[in-house]
């Protein structure tokens, strides 16, 4: 009901004029299938689909590597700093509130689809202290080994996909203090202390194509991203 309000206040705006198109059901599987084979200008997607509260970053991983014309936007309960970082790591171009006014939606998708970053102050503040905090993974040992085992990295990728310890204790049929002595371990191998540096880690590797990553060249990337930043808050005006 919210999806079909949102899109007749769309259809309804006169300047810019939306066409909506409506998936046929709110899980992510489906609703990343259907982006793929429409492959709308704009994807508004709502963080919280039927399949689990942060499914829409499931969406968002699937379509991000196909190099999609789709821009997609996330849609959140609130624009807190871990969903917002996690957000544009999973390649959103702008993150919406649903508490804001459908003009600002508008204007929002307008925006993105012109190949502008929807991004308030506040949350562009959230990228730069990311930036400068983030510290480079160590992926391999000095032999090139992986740090991980195969059911170490499982727990990873289903605490990438939004699930709780009892939810991965549910699918991988473990108990829930064996999933938490996983994620002890995993923090000790990795050098980190949470579950969102955990989830920026297991993206990290989604993306990565090299066996090593260099951590000298993530940090200059980082400088590099960190310097262009403020530009895209100039440029719409944030």
């Amino acid at each position: 009901m919210a999806s079909q309000l949102i899109a007749g206040q769309l259809r309804s705006s006169r300047s810019p004029r939306f066409e909506t198109i409506l998936p046929s059901s709110f899980n992510s599987k489906i609703i990343a299938d259907e982006i793929i084979a429409s492959r709308p200008d704009v994807a508004l997607i709502s963080g919280v689909l039927q399949d689990s509260s942060f499914a829409g970053y499931s969406v968002l991983r699937v379509i991000q590597p196909l190099n999609l014309p789709t821009r997609p936007i996330l849609l959140l309960e609130d624009c807190e700093h871990d969903l917002v970082i996690d957000a544009f790591r999973s390649g959103a171009r702008g993150v919406f509130s649903r508490a804001e006014s459908s003009e600002r939606l508008s204007k929002c998708i307008h925006t993105v689809y012109k190949g502008q970053i929807w991004i308030s102050t506040r949350e562009m503040e959230y990228i730069l202290d990311e930036l400068v905090t983030t510290r480079p993974f160590r992926i391999v040992d000095a032999q090139g080994y992986s740090l991980l085992s195969k059911r170490e990295e499982e727990v990873v990728a289903l605490v990438a996909d939004g699930l709780t310890n009892r939810q991965i204790s549910e699918q991988l049929k473990l108990s829930e203090h064996t999933v938490k002595n996983y994620l002890f371990k995993v923090f000790e191998k990795l050098g980190i202390s949470t579950r969102v540096e955990l989830v920026l880690y297991a993206l990290s590797q989604s993306r990565r194509r090299d066996p090593v990553i260099d951590p000298v060249r993530i940090l200059q990337q980082a400088r590099r991203q960190s310097a262009t930043l403020p530009l895209v808050a100039r440029r719409i005006g944030t």
